[in-house]
């Protein structure tokens, strides 16, 4: 019931807000289907948003941290971030490593930062499992990711 009433509300609005996503396509397809459901938030909150790929999800903190010191020293500061990528288990501990690494390491440049962040970087046991999360038609984490980044934009926006 939770879940049909969260999706079925009106979704969050940021009018000229600025984002950055930062994607790790090792998975090309579900890249590609979590970036569809980024456009998708962001068109229907009116914000924009640009894109910057890292080689992996393990790289994603340090790109991020690298754009968003590049936009502030540019005057061109972001509302928000939203990190997008997928790591699926596979036979060794590899997978634990870069999907708690990556997790810990974007909550601890939010906090530190007071970043607006959405974590669409999903963990998986299989292709198919990332491709049915990622499907806009179906999970939409990316959307989902997008429209956390945009609430907590909102929310500082509206405390500052």
């Amino acid at each position: 019931m939770a879940e049909h009433q969260r999706k079925s509300a009106a979704p969050p609005r940021l009018p000229g807000g600025r984002l950055l996503v930062v994607e790790a396509r090792y998975y090309e397809g579900v890249g590609e289907m979590l970036l569809e459901g980024v456009r998708g938030a962001c068109a229907a909150a009116g914000a924009s948003f640009d894109v910057v790929s890292a080689p992996g999800a393990l790289e994603i903190p340090a790109t991020v941290a690298i754009a968003l010191d590049a936009a502030a020293a540019n005057g061109r500061p972001y509302d928000g971030v939203i990190a997008l990528g997928c790591v699926i288990r596979g036979e060794t501990y590899h997978f634990e490593i870069v999907a708690g690494e990556s997790a810990r390491a974007l909550m601890d440049l939010s906090v530190a930062r007071k970043l607006a962040l959405g974590n669409g970087i999903l963990t998986t046991e299989d292709r198919l499992q990332a491709e049915e999360r990622a499907d806009p038609k179906r999970g939409d984490k990316g959307g989902d990711a997008a429209r956390a980044a945009i609430v907590i934009a909102g929310l500082k926006r509206s405390l500052a």
